[in-house]
This record gives structure tokens, C-alpha cells and sequence, in this order.
């Protein structure tokens, strides 16, 4: 409710100096279309860009303008939302995409995307490549986990794109799908990731790789401040998935059917950390935004100043993403290894040190009511076995000490 406060004072104080809104009634106006809007979270996904056109994304919910000038967009593309993708895009181009540089946030109307292009080496600002639908399918993963959730996307695979969410303080959680093939220890993304977690107190999910190399080194996965995901076989039977990261914090959902990124209503099947990532991050954003709408918290981010870097920030309720973190891994779980199915292709759990397989267990959709009732208090989460937690804090202690 602090940046609610401070917010409205500073509408008031704006209106007085520029002469917008001349009259006591004209203020009273947005101070109420500011706090009817809804509770929300907005996630920002890191990648190749977007499909603003596939159906997946689309809304009919319009978000309010103090809620655009605060994520400093700096211009709107109403986009045609008639004829073939090709159809809409050739519509658009003159208008909207030819307009577009690295230094815009770009609201599209009717669909529950902000994007941004810092990089300024693509074709197309914002749009998803036409080779390459990976940043659709990611987004994707977001929305089917919290179909409520804010998308600020931001095209691009460095430290500069991972910065323009860090920086924006309304960015929740930033999820990252991309990183050196095989986990090798090269620099990555992770200065700009401890910026966003340690200094601006956001969440950051981070893939781990499609291979079983071990995520304690991966520049995506492996920081301390990140959570670092590999998968399971969520939809099969529920083992490791053999080609995904060793010993992560957790693993997810490795098999998902996502949004095509050159048509408007098709889907595919596809698999890899990419995904179970940002499926984790939506996971949380869920659990953000119903503690947010329980707590009366009409804002969003962790800003150290406004809101004490708090990701909740409610009536009696002040909750920190090392609070969330630590439910997601209490509430994270392992399958037992005897529903394998040798011809899945899958990798059984161990009964024994299954951590070094999927660190605190594996999540999903059942983890999130256990984790919100865990942080407001209503049921606490037993502790982690003694095994367990002794092995997730040697992973800790290993990666801060290759880290820093």
C-alpha cells in the first residue's frame, strides 16, 4: 500500500504543476481508476521476441495508463487483429514495426504484452523471429501457468536485456531460457541477474541445460541468487528427464504445448528447461498475485525504497522473494522412482541423494496452493528431511564460493 500512497501523492503533485488536471474532481477521477485496477504481477521473460498476434496472448483488458507511465512506455500499437498473421503484420509494419528502436516500450493494446528491444540488432523489434519462435513458446509457458500475469518482454541475450527488466521497478520475477551449450564455465548473464535479485530484490529463473552436465557452474542456473531449473516428466511418469541439468534447485514441467510464433491460433509440442522455466516463474507470479489480492497490495515489484524490497507488500503482510524461494523449496517434492518407464527415456529418481538429480524436488501446479498457505501463515510446511537440506545447502555453499 506504500507505493499506492506515494503513488496518488504523486499524481496530485503532477497535476497541479502541469495543469492536466485543473479541478479537485479531475484528480479524484484517476486516484479511483488507479485503484480499481486489479492486483496483478508482471513477469518479464528474456528472449528471441514475440508473437503479439497468436490468440494466446490476447485480452480484453486494458491496462491503465499510470500503470503504462510507470513502466515508462513510450508508445502504443494498436495491432489488426484480422486476416492471416501475414495479412496482420504487412497491416502493421508502416505503423508500428518500421517505428520501433532500441529505445522504446511498446504497449500493444488487446493483448497482455510490453515489450522492448534494448539490443537494437534484430529485424524486427519485439516480434519473434521468423526463423525461431522460441521467445512465443517461453511466454507461453508464463501465461499457462498465471493467465492474469503482466508480460514485460524484452527481446535480446545480454546483460543489457536482462538490465531493462532489473531496472524497471514494477518487474516482479525476470526468467531466462538461454546460456552456454553444455553448462561450460564461461561469463553468462550473471551480472546483470545479481543486480536484479540482490539489489533490486525481483525474483530471476534461470534454465539450466539440455544436457545432464551439473547447473552449479551454468552462468543462467547456477548464481546463487538464481533459481535454477531442469525437468521432469510432468505429463509421463514423472522422472528426470535425462537430457536436462543435474543437481538445480528444482525441476518442472520438461514437456508443454505452446503458441506457434508465425501464425495466430496453432500450437506444437515442445520440451527443455527453456520451458519448465518460465512455467516455474508463472508458478510464482501466481502465488505473488494471490498474496497481493489477500494483502490489499495494489502494486507490484520489490523496490527497495518504495516498498522496503518487499514482493508482497500488503495489510500485515510483507513478504520477501528469499521467503518465496525458501517455500518453493519446502514444498518441492520427489516421485518415487517406481513409476519409471524404462522406454520413457527418462532417468529414474534415486532414492538416494535425489537432490544431485533434481535438487529440492519437483514443482508444479500442487505446489502452489501449499506455498501461499505457507507464507500467509495459515499452513506452515514441515521442514525438508535432514539429508536434504544438507545437501541443498552444500549446492549453496559451492555456488557462492564459485560465484563470488
Amino acid at each position: 500500500m506504500k507505493q499506492l500512497t506515494v503513488s496518488l501523492v504523486l499524481v496530485m503533485i503532477t497535476a497541479s504543476l502541469t495543469g492536466c488536471m485543473s479541478d479537485d474532481s479531475a484528480q479524484e477521477t484517476l486516484i479511483e481508476d488507479e485503484e480499481r485496477f486489479r492486483n496483478y504481477s508482471i513477469v518479464a521473460p528474456i528472449d528471441t521476441g514475440i508473437n503479439v498476434y497468436h490468440d494466446h496472448f490476447r485480452t480484453n483488458e486494458t491496462y491503465p495508463e499510470w500503470l503504462l507511465e510507470r513502466l515508462g512506455v513510450t508508445m502504443s500499437c494498436e495491432l489488426t487483429f484480422s486476416g492471416t498473421w501475414q495479412e496482420r503484420y504487412e497491416a502493421d509494419k508502416e505503423m508500428c514495426w518500421d517505428k520501433i528502436n532500441s529505445t522504446d516500450i511498446v504497449y500493444f493494446p488487446g493483448t497482455k504484452i510490453i515489450g522492448t528491444t534494448p539490443d537494437d540488432n534484430t529485424d524486427i523489434p519485439i516480434l519473434d523471429d521468423p526463423s525461431d519462435g522460441h521467445g512465443t513458446a517461453v511466454t507461453g509457458a508464463v501465461l499457462d501457468a498465471n493467465p492474469d500475469a503482466i508480460i514485460f518482454f524484452v527481446e535480446g541475450f545480454s546483460d543489457a536485456a536482462v538490465l531493462a527488466a532489473a531496472n524497471q521497478p514494477l518487474v516482479d520475477i525476470i526468467s531466462t531460457s538461454f546460456g552456454p551449450i553444455g553448462s561450460i564455465p564461461v561469463p553468462g548473464i550473471e551480472d546483470a541477474t545479481e543486480v536484479a535479485v540482490v539489489q533490486e530484490k525481483k525474483i530471476h529463473t534461470g534454465a539450466a541445460d539440455n544436457s545432464p552436465s551439473p547447473a552449479v557452474q551454468d552462468s543462467t542456473a547456477g548464481p546463487p541468487w538464481s533459481i535454477g531449473i531442469s525437468g521432469y516428466a510432468e505429463e509421463g511418469d514423472d522422472q528426470k528427464e535425462t537430457m536436462s541439468g543435474s543437481y538445480p534447485d528444482i525441476a518442472a514441467d520438461w514437456t508443454q504445448v505452446l503458441p506457434n510464433h508465425d501464425d495466430i491460433d496453432g500450437y506444437h509440442e515442445t520440451s527443455g528447461t527453456s520451458f519448465a522455466t518460465p512455467r516455474t516463474a508463472g508458478l510464482l507470479s501466481k502465488v505473488i498475485q494471490h498474496l497481493r489480492t489477500e494483502s490489499g497490495d495494489f502494486s507490484s515489484g520489490a523496490d527497495p525504497d518504495l516498498r522496503d524490497g518487499y514482493l508482497v507488500n500488503g495489510d500485515n503482510m510483507n513478504i520477501s522473494q528469499a521467503q518465496i524461494r525458501d517455500a518453493l523449496n519446502l514444498s518441492a517434492w520427489y516421485p518415487s522412482f517406481n513409476t519409471w518407464d524404462p522406454l520413457s527415456g527418462t532417468t529414474p529418481v534415486s532414492p538416494v541423494a535425489p537432490c544431485t538429480q533434481i535438487g529440492w524436488g519437483v514443482v508444479n501446479e500442487s505446489n502452489v496452493e501449499p506455498i501461499i498457505n505457507h507464507l500467509n501463515g495459515k499452513t506452515m510446511q514441515p521442514d525438508r528431511p535432514s539429508d536434504v537440506t544438507l545437501c541443498m545447502e552444500t549446492n549453496q555453499e559451492i555456488r557462492e564460493t564459485y560465484w563470488n
